[in-house]
């Protein structure tokens, strides 16, 4: 067994797949590193590759008629993208950019389709893994549209203590939170405005600022959407 075999026994498109053929898989894998702000992906561009994050980070984003960056999400070690244009042989809807120093695998397309011939698991995987990222998307698009500012802070603060959160005495850590920046450009707002929602959240309890590490408090769930309902109504 490979490092890389190890890997892919933690990504979710390779749930229950046989270690042989892991094996298989992982010898057939390109690395590439790329540094911090270099493109990985270019939207529109052709797509032939599947990309699995081995170590840092990359945002998944799209850019407005004015250049401005929309995020879609933040993929970390052990998470995949790419594999939209392997399945429907289009262009690439996204483009995706190192956040950091990164580490990614590339899988071809010629083999991922003799490894999808073998393994009907890994096709129930892709299903449900695009089921999920579906419904993420309707999330995001309700979000924006229902919920003021505070409320989407909030809403990020909670989908990270989720998905990276550590439990400890005081509540939840999240040790590598985005920059307010991308908060920013997650939820469609100004780094100014997340910074004085953050501001406020410190104030009342909800979280405390560490560095690259936040702290939610146990009570951060209810209270947070208490406050984003009255900053609604206000």
């Amino acid at each position: 067994m490979t490092a890389y075999t190890e890997l892919l026994q933690k990504v979710s498109l390779f749930h229950q797949v046989e270690s042989d053929e892991l094996d298989r898989i992982a010898s057939l894998l390109t690395p590439k590193d790329v540094v911090k702000d270099a493109h990985i992906v270019t939207q529109d561009e052709p797509g032939d590759s599947l990309f699995i994050i081995a170590k840092g980070r990359v945002k998944v984003v799209i850019f407005g008629d004015n250049g401005r960056e929309v995020i879609l999400t933040i993929l970390k070690a052990g998470e995949f993208f790419g594999e939209m244009a392997l399945l429907d042989d289009l262009p690439r809807s996204a483009n995706v950019i190192a956040a950091e120093d990164a580490q990614v695998l590339i899988l071809k397309r010629d083999v991922f389709a003799e490894h999808i011939t073998k393994s009907p698991k890994t096709a129930l995987n892709v299903m449900a893994e695009l089921s999920r990222r579906l419904r993420r998307a309707d999330e995001i698009i309700g979000n924006l549209a229902t919920l003021d500012v505070y409320g989407r802070v909030a809403h990020i603060m909670i989908d990270l203590a989720k998905k990276d959160g550590e439990e400890v005495e005081e509540g939840i850590l999240i040790r590598e939170r985005p920059t307010q920046q991308d908060i920013a450009s997650m939820i469609g707002t100004s780094r100014e405005t997340v910074s004085r929602v953050l501001s406020e959240f410190q104030k009342r309890g909800f979280v405390e600022m560490r560095g690259r590490e936040i702290l939610l408090s146990r009570k951060f769930a209810g209270e947070a959407a208490a406050l984003a309902q009255a900053a609604g109504q206000g």
